[in-house]
């Protein structure tokens, strides 16, 4: 088994990692777990994790209405609040509306105890502008630095996709960039789970940024494959990486029994990877975090990645396998497997 430190060595007073100042500064604190994704997290367990990382610097942090249907949304916010507007980077989403409602069910769409509301799809100019107006309402502030368009892909939409992407680029997109005009943003971009939805948008319409789950990591390469990550270096579009841990497959490892990959039971052919580079690790003594986390951070491209911490031993421990210091041997090992792309560059 790889070498590396349990949760448990983290303890909420426990020094930040000696992380190199341009690591730290391209570091972001995700919204989705603490919003209850899969499991509720209490609210002093979400105001210390944010507290945290604060803290030890981070001053970029993502949410969106969809993270527990609001609660994400709330926690930041409070959170936030006190702090200086100039002094952070907020990101949320448009593209979901919330309807209070009497009744919901403990869980939906993952999220658990999450606030009364149910959400619906609303690409439409006059949802855009709402959504804006009730996350600000939400978060107690009166701008949002990034708006990302949420999930108009085609993993999302199926047949419904190439409609969606018509709607994008004729109402959301020309709504953002006036709310932008009135101050209510600031950058405008996508945040989705498919690197080809990035390729479809860049045809039609100009971006600031571009918030990528799950596409470009240590599994799964597909950012680099396709030609995004080339593409929005060439036409100046900030790229920040979520999921990197593949929502749980890379954090977790083949061995401790059910794991996800990209938010569904993790299939063989991912789960056999997994286990190729666990093998690589331990010939190397590199923990398999710190490898999925400082490998995304060797493109120049990416200028931001998420940590998807729920507390604050999460983070910390990310920061320290962060610092996890790995040998070039390590990434040639994986290179000569055929277990990451000749063209990736490497920390």
């Amino acid at each position: 088994m790889c070498a590396m430190p349990s949760l448990s060595t983290f303890v909420e007073g426990a020094a930040p990692a000696a992380l190199p100042p341009a690591t730290r500064a391209r570091l972001g604190l995700g919204g989705a777990a603490l919003g209850n994704l899969f499991e509720a997290v209490d609210e002093a367990q979400a105001r210390g994790t944010i507290a945290a990382a604060w803290a030890d610097g981070c001053r970029r942090f993502d949410t969106a209405p969809h993270y527990g249907h609001g609660l994400s949304e709330r926690r930041f916010g409070d959170a936030l609040r006190h702090h200086p507007r100039g002094d952070f980077v907020l990101s949320s989403k448009v593209g979901r509306l919330l309807t209070p409602a009497q009744a919901v069910p403990r869980e939906q769409h993952a999220y658990v105890d999450g606030l009364p509301f149910v959400q619906h799809w609303d690409y439409s100019a006059a949802g855009t502008r709402r959504s804006v107006e009730d996350s600000l309402q939400r978060l107690g502030l009166a701008r949002i630095d990034i708006a990302y368009v949420h999930d108009m892909d085609r993993h999302t939409h199926g047949a419904e996709a190439a409609r969606v992407l018509r709607q994008v680029c004729e109402e959301t997109l020309p709504a953002l960039a006036q709310l932008r005009r009135e101050g209510l943003v600031g950058a405008v971009g996508l945040g989705v789970n498919d690197e080809q939805a990035v390729l479809d948008v860049l045809r039609h319409a100009d971006l600031d940024a571009v918030l990528v789950a799950g596409r470009y990591t240590l599994l799964d390469h597909s950012a680099l494959v396709s030609g995004m990550l080339q593409a929005c270096a060439a036409r100046g579009v900030r790229v920040a990486l979520g999921g990197v841990f593949n929502s749980g497959l890379l954090a977790r490892g083949t061995r401790a029994g059910p794991v996800t990959f990209n938010y569904a039971p993790a299939p063989r052919e991912w789960l056999e990877r997994t286990a190729r580079i666990e093998a690589v690790c331990e010939a190397h003594a590199v923990p398999l975090r710190a490898a999925a986390l400082q490998f995304p951070l060797g493109h120049p491209a990416v200028t931001e990645l998420l940590l998807g911490a729920r507390s604050v031993a999460e983070w910390r421990d990310s920061l320290a396998v962060l610092a996890h210091p790995i040998p070039p041997d390590f990434w040639r090992a994986l290179r000569a497997a055929g277990l990451i792309p000749e063209a990736a560059p490497t920390p």
